[in-house]
């Protein structure tokens, strides 16, 4: 007998797509990544088979993100890509279409919302919603937003940084801005290109982050020792880098983060504000799993801060909760096309 999957979740990343199905947890974890065959137009690879291909195709082959900062950069790509996930989470012998939810950052606007829905119908979905991603996290992570009291989430995933004051299961004050865990590799390239006139690809920049990089300054720093493309001989090199030099590296990408949890805490009604004083700012996603994020952000908002249990995953689960008690969070939350 077939296992008959009714509902899917889709936490539709600019780095990674994740996917919840209802009963069975998150079945899927890929990069958001398709590679296509140019001259025949022809989607070739999706998900970790495209990524291994980056900065490693022949001309004739092209492997990209389609999503650019959270929301849809090639439409036709992205229905593809769906579909993919979809087919593969749910399985070829589904009988039913599923309902999927998909997250979508605070900022979209009405027609990216409703790209979204519509290249999820066309990929195989019955029904469609989009949720706002803070909320999905803030879900996740276990926060009971239906309550009357301000709860604040920082969700930081690869292309967008959402920040959100929620209330009564509704966001009160947010703000979404382009500067994640993209940007952040991105500056970690141009400061080994700079400083050491090395050429570093972006996974490399990736690697970096995640093995020795912090928000702050370390005393006992980490070191690793990274191989690339000496700018001036043209010739392979390798060389050590140390933790402080990401923390100089990245400091301005943080700036721009810190100051749109700033502006959000501003445009919070005082009541709220006091709540989130007493609860503390909780943040999510995989940007979020930098060294030392949380005491930069506690230390220039003044506010406590903690990074959510699962961190990773937190919009995922809060698709699956969410699919979960449909009912609950129409009303608030589910936006149907």
């Amino acid at each position: 007998m077939p296992f008959l999957i009714k509902k899917v979740g889709i936490d539709l990343g600019t780095a990674n797509t994740l996917v919840f199905v209802y009963g069975k947890g998150i079945v899927l974890n890929e990069p958001s990544v398709v590679a296509v065959a140019m001259p025949e137009n022809k989607v070739l690879a999706v998900g970790n088979e495209a990524k291994v291909m980056i900065g490693r195709t022949p001309d004739s082959i092209v492997a990209y993100r389609p999503m650019k900062d959270g929301v849809i950069a090639d439409y036709r790509v992205t229905e593809a890509m769906l579909r993919y996930f979809i087919g593969k989470a749910v399985g070829k012998w589904n009988l039913l279409k599923p309902d999927v939810l998909v997250s979508v950052p605070a900022g979209v606007t009405s027609n990216e919302r409703r790209s979204v829905v519509e290249a999820a119908i066309k990929a195989g979905a019955k029904n469609a919603f989009v949720v706002k991603e803070p909320v999905l996290a803030a879900i996740g992570a276990g926060i009971p937003i239906h309550e009357p009291r301000g709860h604040m989430v920082v969700d930081i995933g690869g292309g967008t940084t959402d920040a959100a004051v929620i209330s009564l299961g509704g966001i009160v004050s947010s703000m979404s801005v382009k500067v994640a865990g993209n940007k952040i590799d991105q500056a970690i390239a141009d400061y080994v290109k700079k400083q050491f006139n090395l050429a570093i690809g972006d996974s490399t920049a990736e690697d970096i982050k995640i093995a020795i990089g912090s928000a702050i300054p370390l005393d006992e720093e980490l070191s690793m020792t990274i191989k690339g493309r000496d700018f001036i001989s043209g010739l392979p090199r390798s060389l050590e880098i140390h933790t402080n030099d990401v923390v100089k590296a990245v400091e301005g990408e943080l700036r721009d983060i810190v100051k749109s949890i700033k502006q959000v805490l501003h445009n919070t009604p005082p009541e709220l504000a006091a709540d989130i004083i007493e609860q503390g700012i909780i943040m999510t996603g995989g940007g979020s799993l930098l060294r030392n994020f949380s005491v930069l952000v506690s230390r220039s908002t003044g506010v406590p801060t903690s990074v959510a249990k699962d961190a990773l995953y937190c919009v995922a689960k809060g698709t699956g909760i969410a699919l979960e008690h449909l009912d609950i969070y129409k009303r608030s939350i589910v936006a149907k096309r």
